[in-house]
């Protein structure tokens, strides 16, 4: 296989972290890496800046909270847009099944495309927006990266998830005061036991800050 790790037009070198976090499935991530950085400032995917910091800002950050799901559950991931951190995370968790719910057609095409090409067997795309969710509170849990504040997502998220599931939210610096800001909603939607956790302090470069919050 081609080394798919190697330093090129300004992405940054693999972290010594990553084999340590994805094991067995690191080929796979070094792959969907490799495409994202060849392709996805041209699709509009992320932002020029973004290849310097794309192992650490975006792949490992998002890898890293991969512990924090149930074998067996179905995770849905709101907003999934380039597979971060959905996509990411079906490939270090193949034992969780993963629904990503983006609703930008192009977006879409991509992540079909890169399930395809990783050969993904525990992924379901679904182009909607996570308000028009379908089926209903039957997910385990919920997840989303980058996509709007707490009290938004709280509308957007907490209706997916069956009684006794989670919000597990990659959020950033902020996210303590989000959750101060978002009370009403939390209330409203008899949100439980949230918190703020960092997640990977002394395995990654830059820990992960996930908000999280029981559904009731």
């Amino acid at each position: 296989m081609a080394d798919v790790s190697r330093e090129t037009s300004g992405v940054e070198p693999e972290p010594d972290a990553a084999a340590s976090v994805f094991g067995d499935r690191i080929e796979l991530a070094r792959q969907f890496t490799a495409a994202l950085a060849d392709q996805g400032e041209e699709r509009g995917l992320i932002g020029p800046l973004e290849l310097p910091r794309l192992w650490n800002r975006h792949i490992l950050n998002s890898a890293i909270a991969g512990g924090l799901f149930a074998a067996g559950s179905r995770v849905g991931d709101i907003g999934s847009g380039a597979g971060l951190p959905g996509l990411v995370l079906a490939v270090a968790r193949p034992d969780v099944r993963w629904v990503l719910i983006e609703p930008m057609e192009r977006r879409v095409t991509w992540l079909n495309e890169q399930v395809a090409a990783l050969d993904l067997d525990n992924v379901e795309v679904v182009r909607a927006r996570g308000e028009d969710w379908a089926e209903g509170p039957v997910l385990d849990a919920v997840t989303a990266r980058a996509v709007s504040a707490f009290r938004t997502l709280i509308p957007l998220t907490a209706p997916l998830v069956r009684d006794g599931g989670e919000l597990i939210l990659l959020k950033g610096a902020n996210a303590e005061n989000e959750i101060g800001a978002a009370q009403k909603q939390i209330a409203r939607f008899r949100l439980s036991d949230v918190r703020v956790e960092d997640v990977g302090v002394g395995v990654i470069a830059e820990p992960t800050r996930v908000l999280r919050a029981r559904v009731r």
